[in-house]
C-alpha cells in the first residue's frame, strides 16, 4: 500500500506533503515514515494516511466570478487594464 506523509517543521506551522512511503501495513508505514521525514530531528510531527483515504475535491464553481478569494492573490493589473480602456472609451465619445 502506498501512504502520504505530512510533516510539520515547528510547532505552529501548517503541516505539507512530505512525500509517499510503501508499507505492507499502518505499522510499518508508520516506522518508515518516521525513519524517513523524522530522524534526522527536521519535523515536529507527522500524519501518515493511506493514499485511499484522501479524495480530491476539483468542481469549484464560481457563479459571481468572486476571483478576489483566489490564492494567487487579485488580479489587480487586469482589472486596472479594463478600467482604463472603459474610461479611455468614454472619453473619446464625450468629444
Amino acid at each position: 500500500m502506498i501512504y502520504e506523509v505530512f510533516r510539520q517543521e515547528r510547532k505552529g506551522q501548517p503541516f505539507q506533503h512530505a512525500g509517499s512511503v510503501e508499507a505492507p501495513d499502518h505499522v510499518f508505514a508508520d516506522v518508515y515514515a518516521r525513519e524517513q521525514y523524522g530522524r534526522r530531528g527536521e519535523s515536529a510531527a507527522l500524519w501518515v494516511v493511506e493514499r485511499e483515504a484522501i479524495h480530491p475535491i476539483e468542481d469549484f464553481v464560481d457563479e459571481l466570478n468572486r476571483n478576489y478569494h483566489r490564492v494567487d492573490g487579485y488580479p489587480l493589473k487586469q482589472k486596472l487594464k479594463e478600467a482604463r480602456e472603459r474610461a479611455s472609451a468614454t472619453s473619446s465619445r464625450d468629444r
